[in-house]
Parts: structure tokens; sequence; C-alpha cells
């Protein structure tokens, strides 16, 4: 423990690491500035009465927290930084489904992750175009429900035809603004941490009005803070103690030969991951349930009875707010858990890679039985990691039978949703980060000559 805390004293005094730390929160900074202006256009009074209503109901209560108050605000950067993420998981469950792909990729890795990097940026424009979109017309068309007003006008269709252009295009450039950012603190600030930080710096600025929304029940406030430490720190643990486990499958390494003589056989271990495919699931999951939201707001104002009726029960069933939304939301995040995971496992191809090292594993056969005995591991330990996915995501429905307020209000919603997972993610990946550069200079630092 000592080795790994020794360099701390550095972490100040390094002109490199004080640097990127002042980058990261400086480039953070102007993210939250950036996210206070409001897209042009909002009806203003409508909005805030929208949310003091409530009416968004769980569903743009669990976005809003994940923005970090950005949606209820209709921010410039209401949609942050998901559009690239979901533009990347798309790109990343193409690559084994189409053969191109999967070739390109295998041929030359660096110049394929190059050309994903170039793609993934290009098709984030009209994921998020479509993002916005969808979350006007779901705004609008619950804010109607509720005879609130409309919060954005919009259409494209005579006078509205301009302004709906405008506020399109003002959205999509504050979600590619949030990526350049992203992008920024990755190349100035904290190495490949740039989108992680962005998504984190959105949940972590909404605990302080949680914390407050929860204190203002004076009835129940010490208890609902006694309950949500303990929630939290029984989550955390949780979180750690899976996102850590590892199957050590033992495999053996050829010797090495050194003049005339061959070393014995060398005895290490392939570590495979519990939850190998991390946060991915949920916020899938998540998008894919808006989508059946977003599609019935365009059939709300149908002529047909039936039309009219299906669109509303859709609206009613995806709203967040039923056991009937939680339920699938659990199946959808173990069933994407095991396809994602199945995914990133075969990219990896340990049988072909331990056969061109020379490596086996003890009683079986290199190459293609390798990669099928591991996979069949991968996916038996996937389980628990799959099942406490949808446990995770489905917390803040179970709560709400233990607390006497609504998981939103007192904040519980972080402890179970992807927030918290996310934020013991990326807390770990930032120390993991700064560990390794302090020991980095650490180590130059023991070698001058004094």
């Amino acid at each position: 423990m000592k080795s790994t805390f020794s360099g701390w004293r550095y972490l100040w005094t390094s002109i490199d690491i004080r640097r990127k730390l002042l980058y990261t929160l400086g480039f953070l900074a102007l993210y939250r500035v950036v996210a206070n202006v409001p897209v042009p256009g909002v009806n203003l009074a409508a909005l805030e009465a929208f949310r003091a209503s409530g009416a968004g109901g769980s569903m743009l209560g669990f976005l809003d927290l994940l923005s970090g108050g950005t949606v209820s605000q209709f921010s410039l950067l209401s949609m942050g930084v998901y559009p690239y993420i979901t533009a990347q998981i798309i790109l990343q469950l193409l690559t084994p489904i189409v053969p191109a792909l999967q070739r390109r990729m295998e041929e030359d890795p660096r110049e394929g992750q190059k050309w994903m990097e170039k793609w993934t940026y290009i098709l984030s424009v009209p994921m998020a175009m479509l993002s916005a979109i969808g979350q006007i017309n779901i705004f609008n068309s619950i804010s109607a429900q509720n005879q609130l007003g409309q919060i954005v006008p919009f259409g494209f269709s005579g006078e509205l035809l301009l302004h709906s252009i405008t506020v399109l295009m003002a959205m999509t450039g504050g979600t590619m603004f949030a990526i350049w950012l992203g992008e920024l603190i990755s190349e100035y600030g904290m190495r490949k941490q740039g989108l992680s930080l962005i998504i984190f710096a959105g949940i972590v600025v909404s605990l302080p009005s949680n914390l407050v929304s929860m204190m203002q029940d004076e009835q129940n406030r010490w208890i609902l803070l006694a309950l949500t430490i303990i929630v939290l720190l029984l989550t955390i643990y949780a979180i750690v103690f899976v996102q850590q486990g590892r199957r050590n499958v033992p495999v053996m390494y050829p010797g090495r030969r050194m003049g005339n003589r061959m070393s014995m056989p060398v005895k290490g271990s392939l570590p495979l991951m519990v939850n190998m495919a991390g946060m991915i699931p949920l916020i899938f999951a998540s998008a894919i349930l808006q989508f059946p939201a977003i599609v019935s707001s365009f059939f709300l104002k149908s002529e047909i009875d039936w039309v009219i009726n299906a669109a509303t029960w859709t609206q009613n069933t995806f709203n967040g707010q039923g056991g009937t939304y939680w339920l699938i939301y659990f199946l959808m995040v173990v069933i994407f858990t095991f396809f994602y995971t199945d995914v990133l496992f075969a990219q990896q191809n340990y049988g072909d890679n331990l056969k061109r090292m020379g490596a086996q594993i003890p009683g079986v056969s290199r190459g293609a039985p390798t990669q099928r005995y591991l996979t069949k591991v991968q996916r038996r330990i996937t389980l628990p990691g799959a099942l406490f996915l949808g446990l995770v995501a489905i917390l803040p429905y179970l709560m709400q039978f233990i607390m006497p307020i609504s998981a939103q209000g007192s904040g519980l919603l972080l402890v179970s949703s992807a927030g918290l997972l996310i934020v013991v993610g990326v807390v770990r990946d930032v120390f993991q980060n700064i560990d390794a550069e302090l020991k980095l200079h650490g180590y130059q630092d023991s070698i001058l000559v004094r």
C-alpha cells in the first residue's frame, strides 16, 4: 500500500500533472457554463410549469439526472455526448455482422480504429438530429396532455420551418461541442477520460440539488439521509466487487530458448471479467426504450381513434412510471449484456492469439476449440454480471416500496441507475490514470543523481 501512494506527493508539485488537472477542470467548467444556455425559441414559462408539475415522469427524470439537469432546462447540451456513444455502440455491433468491416479491423487494427473513429463522428450528427426531434416531440406532447402549453414551437411546414431548422442545428451543434470538449480533455487533460468525465460532471452536479430536495422533508429527512447513505455504501461496494471480479483461466506459455538450452514452460493465467460490458448495456437499453415514446409522439394528433389510443398506450407504458416499463428494462439490460459481451469477446479472438504465441489451455486444443471453451466460460461468468446490472437498472422502482417519497426526489435514482455505476467506474479509471502518472514521475525522480 505504501508503494501505491508513495508518488502522490508529486500530485501538485509535478508541472505535467498539474497542467493536466487544470486543463481538465477548465474544460469541465466551460461545459457547465454552456449547459445553462437554453435552446433558442424555448417558451421558458411553459418549461417552468412543466418542471414544476413533474409531468415528465421517471423517464425524463432519468435523462435529466444523467445530463446534469440540462434536459429539464432544454439546454443546448441537453443531449450531452450520448449520440456519440450510441453511434459508437452501433458501429461496434455492426463490425462482426458485416464481413467487410470485420476484415478491415483484423487486417490493420490501427487503421481500422481510425476508420471507426471517423465514422463515429459522422454518424453522431444524424443520431443527434434524431434525438433532438424526439426530445422536442416528447416534451411538447407531454406538455400538451397536461395543458401546459407548447414548450418549443416545432414543425417543418409554413412559418415554423426556419425556426425548426435553427433549433435543430443549435441542439446538434451543442452535442458536437460537448464531444469536442471531451476530446480536448482526452488530449490535454486526463488521457482517454474526456467523454467519461463529461458524463461524470453532469451526474455529480445534480447531487447538491437532490440533497436539498431530500432535506426539505422535515418529518423524514434524517431517515432518508441514513437510508441513502446505507444504500450508497452497499451499492458502491457491490459495483466495485462485480467490476473487479475475474475468472483466471490457467494457460501454459512455451519456454524460451537461451543458447542451446530451452527453459521450462511458464504457467500463467488469462483473466476473464465478470462484467466485460461495463455500463454500455444500461445506456443502450435506455436509449432503445426511448424510441417507442418518440415514435408514438408523432401519432398523438392522428384522426383515427385506434391510432391515437395505441400511441397513448405506448407513451403511458414507456414513460418510466409503471412496472411493465421496469420489467422490460431489466430484461433488455440482461440481454444486451450477453449480446455486447459476446461481440467484444469475439473481437478479442483469444483462440488464435494464444495459438500464435504457442500457448495452450491445459486439456484444450489450440485454435478454434480454445475460443469455444473461453466463450463458454465467459458466458457462464457473465450471468451474475448481467443479473447485477439488471438489478442496478430497476433499483429505483424497487426503492419506491421502501422510501416514503419518489426515488428522484430523494436522490436515490443516482444510487441505483447507471449514474452511480458511471461515477464509480470513472473515479476508478481516473484514479488509476493519475496513479500511473505519479508512479512514472516518482520513478524518474528516484533515478536522478543527487
